[in-house]
Formats: C-alpha cells, sequence, structure tokens
C-alpha cells in the first residue's frame, strides 16, 4: 500500500508488535487511566473504603474502551480513503500496509468481547446504571469512526471525549465504590474531560486543513482554528476552576488543591497553543496535554486521599 501519511520514511515489519504498538497509540491511554482514579479516589476520600476488584476491573474496562477506539479508528480512516498527503497527524498502521483492515477488525472485535466479559461483574454489582454506561461507551467507541456517520466526520468529537472520558469514567468509578453520584463526583469528572477534550482539540486543529480537505467538519472546522483555540484554553482554565470550587467548599477535600501545582504547564500550554507553528509541532503540544491530564489526575488523586491518612 502506497504511503500517504507524513513521516514517509518510517520503516515497520507488517505485523510487528511495533505495527500494532502504532494502531493502539499507547500515549493516548491515559485519557482512560486518569478518570478512573479521580473517581475511585474521591469516592474513597468520602467514604473511607475501596474495593480493589470493582477499581481494577473499571480501570481495565475503560482502558479497553480507549483501545478499541484507537483501533476503529485507525481501520476507519483507511476505509474511508481520509489518509491523503495532506494529512500530518501520527501514521496509520493500516494506511501505511503495516496491519491488513481485517486482522485489526479482528483485534476490535476481540477487545468488544473482552470487554463485555470485564464489565460483567460491574453490571452484576452496580446494575442497570453500569449497564447503560458500559453499552453506550462501547457504542460510542465503535461510532467514533465508524458506521455510515462516523463522530469523528462531526462537531461532536470533543463533546463526547469529555462525556465518555470524563462525566461517565469518573462518576462511573464513583459509583461502583459508593453506590450513588453525587455533585463532587459530576464536578470531579467535568475537570478531568474537559482536560482530555482538550486533548483532541489540539488533534483537530493541527489537521483541520486535511479535515476540511476529506469532509470531515470537525468543531474545528466548523468554529475556526482561532475560535478552536480559544475553545482549548477556556477548557483547561475550567478544569481548574472545578476543582478549586470543589475544595474551596468544602474543607474536607481542600487538598484537591494540589492540583495547582500544575498550573505553570497549564500555563505555557495556554500560552504556546496559538503561537505554535502549523504542523508537526502539534504533536508536541498534544503530548504536552496529556502530560498535564495524568499530572492533574495524579495531584487530584493524591489531594483526594492525603487529607484522610493524615486523620488517620
Amino acid at each position: 500500500m502506497m504511503n500517504t501519511t507524513a513521516n514517509p520514511s518510517i520503516t515497520v515489519e507488517p505485523g510487528s508488535w511495533n505495527a500494532w504498538r502504532i494502531a493502539l497509540r499507547p500515549k493516548s491511554l491515559w485519557v482512560a487511566v486518569v478518570p478512573v482514579f479521580v473517581g475511585t479516589s474521591l469516592a474513597v476520600a468520602e467514604t473511607g473504603t475501596v474495593d480493589p476488584v470493582l477499581a481494577f476491573l473499571a480501570l481495565v474496562a475503560s482502558l479497553l474502551l480507549q483501545v478499541m477506539t484507537n483501533l476503529q479508528n485507525d481501520v476507519g480512516y483507511t476505509l474511508r480513503g481520509a489518509e491523503t498527503a495532506s494529512r500530518i497527524g501520527l501514521p496509520r498502521a493500516t494506511a501505511r500496509g503495516w496491519l491488513t483492515v481485517a486482522a485489526v477488525r479482528r483485534a476490535v472485535v476481540a477487545t468488544v468481547v473482552v470487554t463485555v466479559l470485564i464489565g460483567l461483574p460491574l453490571v452484576v454489582h452496580g446494575g442497570w446504571p453500569v449497564l447503560l454506561m458500559g453499552l453506550a461507551s462501547i457504542v460510542a467507541a465503535l461510532a467514533y469512526m465508524g458506521g455510515p456517520r462516523p463522530i469523528a466526520y462531526t462537531p461532536l468529537g470533543e463533546l463526547t471525549v469529555f462525556v465518555f472520558f470524563g462525566l461517565i469514567a469518573a462518576v462511573g468509578s464513583y459509583y461502583l465504590q459508593t453506590g450513588e453520584v453525587s455533585r463532587s463526583a459530576w464536578l470531579a469528572g467535568a475537570s478531568i474531560g474537559l482536560i482530555a477534550a482538550a486533548a483532541l482539540a489540539v488533534n483537530n486543529i493541527r489537521d483541520f486543513v486535511h479535515d476540511a480537505e476529506v469532509g470531515r467538519r470537525t468543531l474545528v472546522v466548523a468554529l475556526g482554528k482561532r475560535t478552536a483555540e480559544r475553545c482549548y484554553q477556556a477548557a483547561i482554565i475550567l478544569a481548574y476552576v472545578l476543582i478549586v470550587a470543589l475544595a474551596v467548599t468544602d474543607m474536607r477535600r481542600i487538598g484537591l488543591l494540589a492540583v495547582l501545582l500544575t498550573l505553570p504547564t497549564s500555563v505555557a500550554l495556554v500560552r504556546d497553543l496559538p503561537q505554535s507553528a502549523p504542523g508537526l509541532p502539534y504533536n508536541e503540544l498534544l503530548f504536552r496535554t496529556f502530560k498535564l491530564e495524568l499530572l492533574f489526575g495524579a495531584c487530584f488523586t493524591i489531594g483526594a486521599l492525603l487529607p484522610g491518612i493524615v486523620l488517620r
């Protein structure tokens, strides 16, 4: 298959682990890990207890959903002919011929099956709310770049990430531990979802010229680059506002102000995004945004647990 994406000099052995690594996008998996830690740590902080088995299963299920999404994206872009010379993003394994479409499709099916099996104990424990969240998450993962009208071809990509890798992942993890939802869980899920959505925004800002050419009407294509940059900045800022509000309204959660330790990282991102040169420099901004989410989530988790540890 002809090389039609950026960095054509990359050499990968077809069918190798490196080819699968490219399709799996391991650096993006943090968007699935962080909200589970956020929701679970908040539940532990508020109840003083944790079910480690439920927490582990929720983490694995969330990771599998992101894997499912990444594999579906790889094969979906190829089947739609969206890998053209104007695309400057990271390479797609099926477009380069490093993996066959059939192999990746089988991997998607296998991931769905394993996700369902992992999710069954969670459904037994949490009931129909967990079932609905799980089914909706699987449908969204497959529909992002699948079906007659993929989500990735609409302006709803960032909103989808916000909902499923923010609200549902964090609030769902909280619900599994407590059997209920709370205002604090919604605020925590919204904050981490905003950063996850901001990461996708960087990806779409980088590729907006290409996306417009292939018929993808992403949020940046719909709103324009400058407005999309402002949305990114607003999402990062609002993530902090939500957690500060959560912390100062209940002194038992004052440790959540630990997220402010990541402010230098976020300020640099908010400053650098509008000043970035077109093209590949956006990849660095994308990975820096993933790193911000990881650091933000780590500080949140430590801050949530620390007051309880000190009191004991």
